[in-house]
């Protein structure tokens, strides 16, 4: 290692700030001051050489996740575990689980280091949990998340199996095969939530539409690990039909991930219109259409 991360508190005192390259964590435990005290420092530490960790098997993490796996990290181990139930069906590179391992990992070392009563690490908007008894988390979700819309919010429950949160669509950090706005995806665990949020966000789609612009990813990104697979890079009008169209082939996928156990809801974004798999409630700030569709009695 050459370099040291950025490990600092922030101005409000309670929130922790983890950062080397890519990797930028907002860390916030709530508790007694002595354990809060310790699970920031178990993660300090365990942060520190995490982007070694995974940057010494790169090149597999960056190619098709295969039954096999020769990976030795824990978090890359972790990564390949959340892409494996997907490999079968769709192009999935362990690379579609990173954010969310990182924060499970970051969120792990805490849980053996202290007790506390909740905690998140959120890492680019995917987001480990943790809930004790009786607590809660609040997630804001927007219409479109590279400029101002529509702020809702879900609450997520200690009693709820939900302890991951993830975001995919075209807005992202990441290159997305789909034209979603947003994909925010509820699972057991961040890694989990991460992977789903990726297949999902790419099934909203319209094949071949003219109005959707494509490159190839690794013209943008040359070490792309979605290689020459065409990237969304503008989505322009659509018609009601053709958003409605998109967000179904994107529930299509969501509702199956949801039969086989593999997510605990999903919340489909685009062009202003909504779909929610899953039995949450959505509470919006301000009145909109909003469509609802509860993948339990579907």
């Amino acid at each position: 290692m050459t370099r040291l991360p950025q490990i600092a508190l922030l101005s409000d005192g309670r929130r922790l700030h983890l950062q080397d390259g890519p990797i930028d964590l907002i860390v916030e435990a709530r508790g007694a001051s002595d354990e809060v005290h310790a699970a920031y420092e178990a993660a300090a530490h365990r942060f520190t050489g995490l982007l070694d960790e995974l940057c010494a098997e790169l090149p597999e993490l960056r190619t098709a996740a295969a039954e096999q796996t020769s990976l030795k990290g824990i978090v890359a181990r972790r990564m390949h575990a959340a892409v494996a139930p997907f490999s079968a069906d769709c192009f999935i590179t362990p690379m579609a689980a990173v954010a969310g391992s990182v924060a499970e990992e970051i969120l792990d070392a805490m849980l053996r280091a202290a007790t506390f009563d909740r905690a998140y690490v959120n890492n680019g908007g995917d987001i480990a949990l943790h809930l004790g008894r009786g607590e809660h988390f609040a997630v804001g979700l927007m219409d479109r998340p590279d400029r101002d819309g529509m702020m809702r919010t879900m609450r997520i429950d200690a009693d709820d199996p939900v302890r991951g949160i993830a975001t995919s669509g075209r807005h992202g950090r990441s290159f997305s095969l789909g034209i979603a706005d947003a994909v925010t995806v509820l699972a057991a665990t961040a890694s989990q939530a991460d992977a789903a949020a990726t297949v999902i966000a790419n099934a909203v789609d319209l094949p071949g539409h003219p109005s959707v612009i494509r490159k190839p990813a690794n013209e943008l990104q040359p070490d792309s690990d979605l290689g020459a697979h065409l990237v969304t890079r503008h989505v322009g009008e659509l018609s009601h039909d053709e958003v409605a169209a998109a967000l179904g082939s994107g529930a299509e996928c969501a509702r199956h991930l949801f039969d086989r156990g593999l997510i605990e809801g999903a919340v489909l974004q685009l062009c202003g219109d909504m779909l929610v798999i899953g039995a949450k409630d959505i509470e919006e700030q301000r009145p909109r259409p909003l469509i609802i569709e509860n993948a339990v009695d579907a």
